[in-house]
């Protein structure tokens, strides 16, 4: 045993004294779901990351960048199993991705305990980045876009409501942020109604709410499942009925929207990112994505992921090429650049993008279906972390 520990020792010694091209080079660990339920949301994903690579190169600060890509299959246990594997094995220097909340959640010990960077790139719901001093998130938390939702409804003369969200995490965040805000500028909100997550049959809920009467709809479902909820809403003949359809925008999300057709059209949501989004660095990113990815509309997450990269690699220029965790996030907070979104902050307090967020209504524009934004709240901090 004692000869064991000795030739052990002097492995890592060795290690440690002996010079090692992985020293030139910095790991980035993805973590996506590229198999399963959530297939779209990892292609996106990894798609939007690959694209940030294709156009500023493989190297940055004087090290090389290498993208590891593992496919979690959205389930939280495989992501962690993943994450760790890519810590002790692979030696990343970053955890990137997260397209589900349970795994970047899962995660957020292991970046922690090995002071790895985990930047999250689509996961929202809004303790995330509590969970670690290492998390940093590029996309967006739930009450960030669902709370200028509920201010622009009790502006327009929607006094009555019924929220119908996915029963999961950010459904309920969905439901939570929407009901408080809404009720505190004067509206009411009748019924709040969850759907299993596992259950694509939405009549019963909108049976309530044609009984409800209420002036509007606010709905939530993941992104995939949104053309099912709309066209089950047109199909029993609520869009004749007079009451509004608003929703927060991953129903309507830029890839699926045309999927849904007609019944689309005129539907209000937020969002911080319209592939139809009027600026030149938005126009470059769409049309660079589609001729990389054959034709394929960029959504948000592609572009989180875009703006993720962008972030990493602006972070290593600043520590010259140093990987330590606590000087990468010191590096990120307070970083800003003009993203394909608009202007973005990450906020040196909360490790959270401080951005715009659209008001966007459904049209047809060019014969193809786009969330146009009509409205814009500049600058918007998630209000669940802005001190009272």
């Amino acid at each position: 045993m004692t000869i064991v520990r000795h030739v052990a020792a002097g492995l890592i010694a060795a290690l440690l004294a002996t010079p090692c091209f992985a020293q030139d080079t910095v790991k980035i660990g993805l973590l996506v779901p590229l198999t399963g339920p959530f297939t779209p949301t990892g292609k996106q994903l990894t798609a939007g990351a690959k694209l940030y690579m294709q156009q500023h190169g493989d190297s940055v600060a004087g090290k090389k960048i290498e993208l590891i890509v593992k496919d979690d299959t959205g389930n939280p246990d495989m992501t962690k199993r993943l994450a760790q594997e890519l810590v002790v094995n692979d030696k990343v220097a970053f955890l990137a991705g997260f397209g589900l909340t349970p795994g970047a959640l899962a995660t957020a010990p292991i970046a922690t305990e090995a002071k790895v960077p985990e930047i999250v790139m689509m996961a929202a719901t809004s303790i995330i980045t509590e969970r670690s001093p290492y998390i940093v998130r590029t996309s967006f938390s739930v009450p960030q876009t669902t709370v200028p939702l509920a201010d622009w409804a009790a502006a327009h003369g929607i006094k009555t409501m019924v929220t119908v969200v996915s029963d999961y995490a950010p459904g309920i965040d969905v439901e939570t942020a929407f009901k408080r805000e809404f009720e505190a500028k004067g509206g009411k909100v009748i019924e709040s109604l969850r759907v299993p997550l596992s259950s694509n049959d939405f009549a019963p809920a909108l049976q309530r709410v044609a009984d409800a009467k209420p002036d509007a709809i606010m709905g939530f479902v993941p992104a995939g499942i949104g053309p099912i909820f709309i066209r089950q809403f047109v199909e029993r003949g609520l869009d004749k009925s007079g009451i509004k359809f608003i929703a927060e925008g991953s129903l309507t999300e830029d890839d699926i929207v045309n999927n849904i057709g007609d019944a689309a059209l005129g539907i209000i949501t937020s969002q911080h990112y319209s592939a139809a989004h009027n600026s030149p660095e938005n126009k470059s990113f769409v049309a660079a994505f589609k001729k990389a990815n054959g034709g394929m509309r960029p959504n948000l997450m592609a572009m989180q992921a875009y703006d993720g990269m962008h972030m990493i690699y602006e972070a290593l220029k600043k520590t010259k090429g140093a990987t330590g965790g606590d000087a990468i996030v010191a590096a990120m907070k307070g970083m800003s650049w003009v993203s394909p979104r608009g202007p973005v902050t990450i906020d040196p307090d909360t490790r959270e993008v401080i951005q715009n967020i659209y008001i966007r209504k459904v049209e047809r524009v060019n014969g193809e279906l786009y969330n146009v934004e009509f409205e814009t709240i500049p600058n918007f901090k998630d209000p669940s972390k802005v001190k009272k």
